[in-house]
This record gives C-alpha cells, sequence and structure tokens, in this order.
C-alpha cells in the first residue's frame, strides 16, 4: 500500500494509508539494515513511500507495515543480477565461523569460505573490512549467499594494464620500498621508482595511509607481483619528493604522454626495420610483425619458358 508518514517517535512510525485505521511501521522493520531509529534512514513527517502490510494488531486493528520486507526481495533480485553480470562487489565483513567469514552485499549477510579468500588474514584481521567479492551462489529459497574473494581478485588482476594509473593506499614501508594497496592486490613502489631525485628515506615522502596514484611498470600474474612507479608520473624530477599534490593531479596526463613516447618509440624501431626489408627479405605486417616479404606470384609460379630473351647491348 501507499503511505506517508505523519509522526514519528523512538520506536517507529506512524503511517496514513487512507484506511479506516491506523498504520505503524515498527523500527525493525523501517530498513534491511540495523538502525536505531527511523530517521537515520530518511524517514520523517511527508515522506510518502510504498509499504507492505505485514500484520494486525487485534487490539485496535491498526496494521503493521514494513519496508524491510519490499528491500529484501529488491536485494535478492539484484543480488542475481549481480552474479549474471558476473561483476566485482564490496562486502563488509560482519563475524566470522570455523568455516570463514560473514560479509554483508546489498543489505544481505553471505557467507566467504577461508579457501575463497586470496589473503592469509585470520578472520580477526578481516573484521569490519571491505572485501572486493564475487558471486559463488545466490538461492533465495534456501537463504543462501556464497562469494569468491579469490575470484574477485583474479579478475581485478586481469584488468592490470602495464602503463594504466591506479588509486593505491601505503600499507607499509620497507627500506628496499613501500607495499601499496591497489584494489586489494598489494604492489611494490621500489624506493627507485619513487622519484627520480634519490630517496634516502622512504619515511619523509610516504606514510601509511597515505593515498597516491601510481603506475603499474609490471605484472607477473604467476608470482602475483606487481611492480609500481610514481617516478614515471612526476612532472619535473624530483615532484614526489616537493610535490607529491602536483603528481597526484598530473598523474593520468604523464602517464597518457609516457604512453606516447613508448609507442614513438616502437614506431621508430619498426620504421628502422624496416629500412633493411628488400636485404632482409623481411615485410611488418600489420600488426607489428616482421616475416617473410609478401610475394604476388601466383601459387604455380610463372613459366618464363617462352620469354623472349634479352637483347645484348
Amino acid at each position: 500500500v501507499k503511505g506517508t508518514v505523519f509522526c514519528t517517535d523512538g520506536n517507529g512510525a506512524l503511517v496514513d494509508i487512507t484506511a479506516k485505521s491506523s498504520a505503524y511501521l515498527p523500527v525493525q522493520e523501517a530498513s534491511i539494515h540495523k538502525i536505531k531509529n527511523v530517521e537515520e534512514v530518511g524517514i520523517v513527517p511527508g515522506l510518502r513511500e510504498e509499504f507492505m502490510i505485514i500484520g494486525e494488531i487485534e487490539a485496535d486493528d491498526s496494521l503493521i507495515l514494513s519496508l524491510r520486507s519490499i528491500q529484501y526481495e529488491l536485494a535478492w533480485e539484484r543480488c542475481r543480477q549481480l552474479q549474471a553480470e558476473d561483476v566485482v562487489v564490496k562486502g563488509k565483513v560482519v563475524g566470522a565461523n570455523k568455516g570463514g567469514v560473514v560479509a554483508l552485499v546489498e543489505g544481505l549477510r553471505g557467507f566467504v569460505p577461508f579457501s575463497q579468500i586470496s589473503s592469509k588474514s585470520t578472520a580477526e584481521e578481516l573484521l569490519d573490512k571491505e572485501l572486493p567479492l564475487k558471486f559463488v551462489e545466490v538461492d533465495e529459497e534456501q537463504s543462501r549467499l556464497v562469494f569468491s574473494n579469490r575470484k574477485a581478485m583474479a579478475d581485478s588482476q586481469a584488468q592490470l594494464g602495464i602503463g594504466s594509473v591506479v588509486l593505491g593506499t601505503v600499507q607499509s614501508l620497507k627500506p628496499y620500498g613501500a607495499f601499496i594497496d591497489i584494489g586489494g592486490i598489494n604492489g611494490l613502489l621500489h624506493v627507485s621508482q619513487i622519484s627520480h631525485d634519490r630517496v634516502s628515506d622512504i619515511a619523509t615522502v610516504l606514510q601509511p595511509g597515505d593515498t597516491l596514484k601510481v603506475m603499474i611498470l609490471s605484472h607477473d600474474r604467476e608470482r602475483g607481483r606487481v611492480s609500481l612507479s610514481t617516478k614515471k608520473l612526476e612532472p619535473t624530477p624530483g615532484d614526489m619528493i616537493r610535490n607529491p599534490t602536483l603528481v597526484f593531479e598530473k598523474a593520468e596526463e604523464m602517464a597518457q604522454t609516457f604512453r606516447q613516447r613508448i609507442a614513438q618509440a616502437e614506431a621508430m624501431a619498426r620504421a628502422d626495420m624496416l629500412r633493411f626489408q628488400p636485404e632482409s627479405g623481411l615485410t611488418l605486417s600489420s600488426d607489428g610483425i616482421l616475416g617473410p616479404l609478401a610475394s604476388d606470384l601466383p601459387a604455380e609460379g610463372l613459366d618464363l619458358s617462352d620469354d623472349p630473351e634479352a637483347e645484348e647491348v
């Protein structure tokens, strides 16, 4: 039914549904999320919304309403869509048991088995953290929701293109570099790749918790290693030390310039190889691969037996 909220209190809200009897929305039925009062989710006098009737109080013939039931059905429908689209979602870890952790996605509690978590973190370390997840099973009838962090991480890693710029958070500092979290994947920003200027003490440039933009230099999928650089993103040498904000702002622009220089260098190298084409008998294909010189001769060859002999000069 459609109704208009006209009064709220600590336990819920009174709703006018243009019926003879009054209707009440208890706070526990106001949202799929746990809330202390209805105002937290925007339920205030004047709000017009669609409610579901879930019961009746016989004492005064008043109706009990719910928004939670509607949101619950929509959440399951949304999860089915996300599974069909095979997308990566973020789930907040809200609990754990012997087999894995419980994560909240779209307001629903789902299970992530330890075998499907890519890191070796304990349940206590994961509590209250957000994990990238992919849907493994969505079964509303059995109220069963299963996720995989491993599949989500594999999907994220597949999208790490060399030369691309990603947002990262400094996790820890070592004498040889900084470990950066780039969407659930740890990459190494080696001390030599922080700046063109020499960095003697990493702690003077970076601190755990800092947010920065980094360029992907290499990605070893088998070993799960990602090498990063901020050096390549400096507008002028030493900016990561003197003006890191400028490096952050100009990161995409500098990365584009870097990729263009690489593309130009590769094009010049291919052009240099083509100059030797007649001697080498090689030609450059459309995809940049050298191969045997293309021939327009017919497959059966040419019959030269009837050709007139060349006149002597």
